[in-house]
């Protein structure tokens, strides 16, 4: 993809997914702010960044309210004179069950994945509305937001909060010719890399095998390298006609998410539907057709 003269702003890109986005947009030719609330993790990502001929600079802001979603659309402007790309991927986790979490975990996660997805995605469409050339914006979902995942609540809902609102400003900013699309990646990062159930897979991914294989193909696990080429895809002139999707990436594994649907309809004949209707119809209309909850995989190689 041939992003030369494109101006991206990354949230949350001093490391990992968000770094690994930046590097390949910057290596595509677009010119990038980094973004970390840490001075030192972004600017040696600018350095990474410039030292191999891109070009990059750092805003240091915690993603989340209104003022730091125009600081990182200012610096865009000010530092390379237009704004063509948003990946917004800034987020925080604060795992915990339903019963034990507090309103400040709920909070934090919410104000950084979902507000902060929808105060720079506001910036920046105002911002690319005024130049009047389209735009892309790319936001981060997560496996987590598309089928939920246990300890999650405040990640789960912000995860699919974003997803409901990447398929809304689709049909809002069409007509400015700007594009609005989802990614659920999956990668080792610092933080998948601590779950335990990941360890196997994760310590075969450097001698390779059937673990490897079933790894990279099945749980969709590699490196943040591996996530990267469908967010420069998505930011190029060839995906102009990609709109409200949200596409999986991870390891060998692309995918094309479906949105959500009527699995089974059944009609009442002028008379509604009654708790006892409802119940004589259930088991044999709509039991078999019961969606699952949590992701599934199959068995892993012996």
């Amino acid at each position: 993809m041939d992003l030369t003269g494109k101006v991206a702003i990354v949230t949350g890109s001093g490391r990992g997914l968000g770094l690994g986005y930046a590097t390949e947009l910057a290596r595509s030719g677009a010119s990038v702010v980094i973004n970390d609330v840490d001075a030192s993790v972004a600017e040696e990502a600018v350095r990474s960044i410039t030292d191999a001929g891109g070009r990059a600079v750092a805003e240091v802001v915690a993603v989340g309210t209104s003022e730091a979603a125009q600081a990182l659309v200012d610096r865009a402007v000010n530092e390379f004179g237009r704004l063509d790309i948003l990946v917004n991927n800034a987020g925080i986790l604060r795992d915990s069950t339903l019963w034990k979490m507090t309103d400040d975990q709920f909070d934090n996660v919410i104000a950084t994945h979902l507000r902060g997805t929808f105060t720079c995605t506001r910036a920046a469409a105002i911002k690319l509305r005024e130049q009047g050339e389209g735009g892309r914006i790319i936001c981060v979902g997560s496996p987590t937001g598309q089928a939920g995942n246990f300890g999650q609540t405040n990640y789960a809902a912000a995860k699919a909060g974003i997803v409901g609102m990447v398929r809304t400003w689709a049909l809002e900013l069409a007509r400015a010719q700007i594009t609005v699309n989802a990614i659920v990646p999956v990668a080792i990062t610092g933080m998948t890399e601590t779950a335990p159930f990941l360890k196997p897979y994760i310590d075969a991914m450097e001698t390779g095998g059937p673990l490897a294989e079933y790894g990279r193909r099945e749980l969709s696990l590699g490196s943040p390298q591996d996530t990267a080429g469908v967010v420069a895809f998505l930011a190029s002139d060839t995906a102009a006609g990609i709109n409200g999707q949200v596409v999986g990436i991870g390891g060998d594994r692309l995918a094309l998410w479906t949105h959500p649907t009527e699995a089974v309809v059944q009609f009442a004949d002028g008379t509604g539907w009654s708790a006892d209707a409802i119940a004589g119809v259930w088991p044999e209309a709509f039991a078999g057709s019961q969606q699952r909850v949590g992701q599934e995989f199959p068995e892993p190689p012996k």
